[in-house]
């Protein structure tokens, strides 16, 4: 009997891990603070680096950063002991950026500024849909990610660029950048 295939978007690979996470994470809305927090601080340890590399150690990453818990990062004085972890991308400057943006996040709560509220608004708290045919055609980054980057960047936010920002936005359901052909589009 001949198995039914899937259609995903192009960009998973083969592994569990990717189709996993392509299948109930990528894409879908999420307005949790904390969880956009994480996501946001994620990304920018992917710079350079393919995003699967992040997936095989986003449970170390929570497990030396408090589950991505803005005020026990923010205490956090050194990053000499994450230098020596192989769980984590020993970048020094990738892993200050986690204690720099928990720092930010708390310091936009300190002004009221709620994150998840921030950072729906770009989208005007909608869902941007997208019909692409394939992964190629979708833009690295866009008006919207750019002025996200930067006003993430006025609050004290590191490792956010435009196309960080974008990959972001399209990881937390602000775009909808699924293809069409994906099962997970519509």
């Amino acid at each position: 009997m001949r198995q039914k295939t899937i259609n995903r978007c192009d960009w998973v690979g083969n592994t569990e891990l990717e189709q996993h996470y392509h299948d109930h994470e990528w894409g879908k809305v999420q307005k949790n603070g904390h969880k956009l927090f994480e996501k946001i601080c994620l990304e920018g340890q992917q710079a350079g680096l393919s995003w699967l590399t992040i997936l095989q150690k986003r449970e170390e990453y929570r497990r030396c950063f408090f589950h991505f818990n803005p005020e026990k990062i923010a205490a956090m004085t050194s990053i000499e002991p994450l230098l020596q972890n192989s769980g984590l991308i020993r970048h020094p400057g990738k892993l200050s950026a986690i204690i720099t943006n928990a720092r930010a996040y708390l310091k936009m709560e300190e002004n009221g500024e709620n994150f998840s509220q921030f950072i729906w608004s770009f989208v005007d708290n909608q869902p941007i849909i997208n019909h692409y045919p394939s992964f190629k055609s979708i833009p690295a980054q866009t008006v919207i990610s750019q002025s996200l980057s930067r006003e993430l960047k006025k609050r004290g936010f590191v490792f956010v660029g435009p196309v960080t920002c974008y990959a972001f936005m399209q990881s937390m359901g602000l775009v909808n950048d699924h293809i069409i052909s994906c099962f997970c589009h519509s």
